[in-house]
C-alpha cells in the first residue's frame, strides 16, 4: 500500500476512534439513563461493560497499553516500529478521551513522533 494511502487510512481510523471514544464517554459512562438502569439491574450487558470500562479507566489499563506500544515502537527500527506505533496511537486517543490524559498524552506524542520519523536510508 502506498505511503500516502496508509496515512489517509490512519487518519480516518484515528478520527473514528476519537468519535467512538467520546460517544462511549458521554453516552455510556456519563449518561444519566445508564446510571439509573445500572443501579436497578446491574446484570445488564451494558452495565457490565460500563463497570469493566470503569475499572480499566481506574487502573489506567488503556493508557499503559498505549504507552507500552508507543515506547516499543519508538525503539524498534523499520516497518515493525511503524506498525507498532499505530496501536499505540489508536489506544492513546481513547485513553485521552476516557479520563487518563496524564499517561495517554505521552503515548500519543511518542507514537506520532515514531510515525513521522523519516525511514532510514538503505546502505
Amino acid at each position: 500500500m502506498p505511503r500516502r494511502l496508509s496515512i489517509v487510512a490512519l487518519v480516518i481510523a484515528a478520527l473514528v476512534c476519537v468519535i467512538a471514544s467520546y460517544a462511549l464517554r458521554y453516552l455510556l459512562m456519563e449518561g444519566d439513563q445508564w446510571v439509573g438502569r445500572c443501579v436497578e439491574d446491574p446484570s445488564l450487558l451494558a452495565c457490565q461493560v460500563r463497570a469493566t470500562l470503569g475499572w480499566m479507566i481506574h487502573l489506567r489499563v488503556i493508557a499503559w497499553a498505549a504507552l507500552g506500544c508507543a515506547l516499543l515502537a519508538f525503539v524498534l527500527p523499520g516497518v515493525w516500529g511503524w506498525r507498532l506505533a499505530i496501536p499505540g496511537l489508536l489506544l492513546g486517543l481513547p485513553a485521552l478521551a476516557l479520563y487518563t490524559a496524564s499517561l495517554a498524552v505521552f503515548a500519543v506524542v511518542i507514537s506520532l513522533l515514531r510515525l513521522v520519523r523519516a525511514p532510514a536510508l538503505m546502505r
